[in-house]
């Protein structure tokens, strides 16, 4: 059999396909955890389980679990209430189960950006942290895929309205290597924060998203002044999003990824 499978939930989103694939690139087994059933024949050496971290059985969640040593959280929704309970879900099935090593991905800022969603995030690391469950925590920037989406939805109207910020957006592929990285490491509490390879301003991001793709849009900055700037406005202009300069990083630019994928409507970003 060799070693127990590595469960990731959240498989079928942006991140979770990445990890899973990285996983089995290393000649892993794994396991995905989803909501959704398994889509027919599976690769030799991937298991599939199904269960609603949010209102299914907690039975479900704990046979998901069962028999594995390693989980990578991937799951998440955009609601916060809603996300510390699917990680209270988690964490109390492997805890049952005996985990050894709960893996939970977050992001970078939450603790310093005001915004609902990461408060609830926050508060997911603080379970997590106080569980007992041995653990890692592993906080990431923006994906591409999500910065890219933004512009793709921004872009149905014929001027892009883009909030001037910087961003230090990462490419899910290296996210997902940094956590099979720490996943095969051990328990580690909270790890250095991880970022993409360079830091981008968003009018310019969106100005590459608009050649790239070839839309007819014009890019527009909106800038608010800094005796206005309030909350999130704030602390995303004091880089708050943004990784420290010793910082483990990516190498994927936001650059690559729009040449990898032109299409404006291909790789909408999915939680999971």
């Amino acid at each position: 059999m060799g070693p127990a499978p590595i469960v990731v939930t959240g498989g079928t989103g942006t991140l979770g396909r990445a990890v899973v694939s990285e996983l089995e690139r290393r000649g892993r087994r794994v396991r995905v955890l989803s909501r959704s059933p398994a889509p027919g024949a599976l690769p030799a050496g991937r298991e599939w389980a199904t269960a609603d971290l949010l209102e299914g059985e907690s039975a479900d969640i704990g046979r998901a679990v069962s028999g594995s040593e390693t989980v990578i959280h991937c799951a998440t929704t955009l609601n916060g209430p809603r996300d510390v309970t699917v990680a209270q879900q988690m964490i109390a099935a492997c805890a049952a189960a005996g985990v050894r090593h709960f893996v939970l991905v977050s992001i970078v800022g939450i603790d310093r950006i005001p915004l609902s969603y990461y408060r609830g995030k926050l508060e997911v690391e603080r379970l997590v942290a106080a569980s007992g469950v041995p653990a890692t925590i592993q906080r990431a920037t923006q994906f591409h895929d999500l910065v890219r989406s933004l512009f793709a939805r921004l872009a149905r109207l014929p001027i892009l309205l883009v909030p001037d910020m910087n961003f230090q957006s990462v490419d899910v592929a290296d996210v997902a290597a940094r956590l099979a990285d720490v996943a095969c490491r051990g328990p580690q509490g909270r790890v250095a924060d991880f970022g993409g390879p360079r830091i981008d301003c968003s009018v310019d991001m969106a100005r590459e998203f608009v050649a790239t793709s070839g839309l007819r849009r014009r890019v527009v900055p909106l800038r608010v002044p800094r005796f206005l700037q309030q909350g999130a406005v704030r602390a995303l202009a004091d880089g708050a999003n943004l990784v420290g300069d010793d910082a483990p990083r990516g190498t994927t630019t936001f650059a690559d990824h729009l040449a990898a994928h032109p299409d404006p409507a291909a790789r909408e970003y999915r939680d999971a």
